[in-house]
């Protein structure tokens, strides 16, 4: 994806300045999220792991992954690490006020480093995602080395193949346009699916925590994780709708269809919920409006708006069962990464092939609308590409780790607590010191 030089449109680099700090809040918003869906002694450890993924992937983001992801495609599989390493050719020049001397790089209408962030932010997150299936066990100098290792050799090369003009997707060209033509707008198998395939396999390879299923293991801080929701369903806004890089109907259309399937999404998991629980509950609501979040992602901009509330029905009613396969099938995912992102990753992307809309941004027809199964197919295929290159190198990097500075923190300091173990800290002291006064009175 190489710049061109000219002058920046205005209106759509405003937006895109807003949509990049939008992407970038969604990875402290899955902080709370997650930090308030473990236990009390290991909350400090989980936003610790999620924030450090900010750090690890900007600085491998300008070394090589953005070059990686959107540089001159090799082999059908990646992009050149060397063609904007370190972001040469990105910079453009600037008079000593800061105003253009020629124009600068552009990527589209909008600044070329303007870009290189916003992709940037979409990495962060993802890398953070993986974080909910090893809560409270996975040492976190492993962690640091596991998010740069995935980084590199899981998501760059699948970003390239979705986002780059040698793309997968119909959405941006290249590769797919030419083979599979599979449409992905913002991110469905690259983002959700990716990191829900491997955050099963790195649940796989931990085992489980101690004590579970036998243990209770709830939610500590509940106010926590609707909050973190809520940010993240902000901050989702910039992830869709900035995806089209211009301040126009497009990105109207798809913070419509954002916010409608998310809130679609929260009614028909605690429909499910009080169905088969008895009652809805907060952390119900808040995981509901993440799954319609997810399956949207991917179908945004191939969808009309009564489309993504159909997307965010089903995407929630399918995810509030798949969070228990966990207790069947015995594989212990702390946080509901698979049951989440996974299953709804693959909803939303599979469901385009049945309701996608020759109205939408895309233009391309379903199964229901009339297109017949040729979508569907190409949609159901990326799924599996994704999925299967995504849990075998992650299986890699896990053995690699497993056998040279090990997964597992000490099982003292898990049975402890890993914020003590691992950080010397805790997020909450409830001791009170001799000698304080309190109501009248020293106790």
């Amino acid at each position: 994806m190489f710049p061109t030089i000219g002058p920046v449109d205005g209106a759509d680099t405003a937006w895109m300045l807003v949509a990049f700090a939008l992407v970038l809040l969604m990875t402290p918003g899955l902080a709370l999220f997650y930090g308030g869906m473990v236990r009390s002694r290991g909350v400090l450890n989980m936003m610790m792991m999620c924030l450090s993924a900010i750090p690890v992937v900007w600085v491998l983001w300008i070394a090589f992954g953005y070059s990686m992801t959107f540089g001159p495609d090799r082999g059908g599989v990646i992009g050149d690490p060397t063609t904007f390493a370190g972001l040469r050719g990105l910079l453009g020049a600037f008079n000593s006020d800061g105003t253009d001397v020629a124009g600068v790089p552009l990527v589209g209408h909008i600044p070329a480093l303007l870009f290189v962030a916003f992709q940037a932010g979409f990495a962060m997150v993802t890398v953070a995602l993986i974080a909910g299936a090893v809560a409270d066990r996975m040492k976190f100098v492993s962690w640091l080395v596991f998010a740069g290792l995935w980084a590199t050799l899981v998501y760059f090369p699948v970003a390239h193949w979705v986002f780059s003009v040698d793309g997968l997707t119909a959405a941006t060209g290249g590769w797919s346009v030419e083979h599979l033509r599979a449409v992905d707008f913002a991110g469905g198998t690259v983002v959700e699916i990716n990191s829900g395939a491997s955050a099963l396999v790195m649940a796989l390879f931990l085992g489980r925590r101690l004590g579970w299923p036998k243990d209770p293991m709830r939610p500590h801080n509940l106010p926590f994780v609707m909050l973190g929701a809520g940010l993240l369903w902000f901050g989702w806004l910039g992830f869709n709708a900035g995806s089209t890089y211009a301040a126009n109907g497009g990105a109207a259309l798809i913070m419509v269809n954002t916010l409608g399937a998310g809130a679609v999404s929260m009614v028909s998991w605690l429909i499910v919920e009080r169905v088969r629980h008895g009652r809805p509950t907060s952390f119900g609501a808040a995981s509901g409006v993440v799954a319609g979040l997810v399956a949207i992602t991917p179908s945004c901009a191939a969808v009309t708006p009564m489309g993504a509330m159909i997307v965010g029905f089903v995407a929630g009613a399918v995810s509030s069962y798949a969070i228990e396969l966990k207790y069947r099938w015995k594989y212990d995912d702390s946080l509901d990464v698979v049951g989440v992102h996974l299953v709804s990753g693959i909803v939303g992307t599979v469901m385009i092939g049945l309701v996608g809309s020759p109205d939408s941004l895309i233009g391309r027809a379903g199964l229901f609308y009339g297109g017949g199964v040729d979508l569907l197919w190409r949609q159901i295929v990326a799924v599996l590409v994704v999925l299967a290159y995504a849990m075998a190198v992650t299986s890699l990097i896990a053995l690699a780790l497993k056998y040279t500075i090990g997964l597992r923190v000490h099982p003292q300091h898990e049975a402890d607590g890993v914020d003590d173990g691992l950080h010397a800290e805790s997020a909450y002291d409830f001791h009170i010191a001799r000698g304080v006064r309190l109501g009248g009175g020293d106790r």
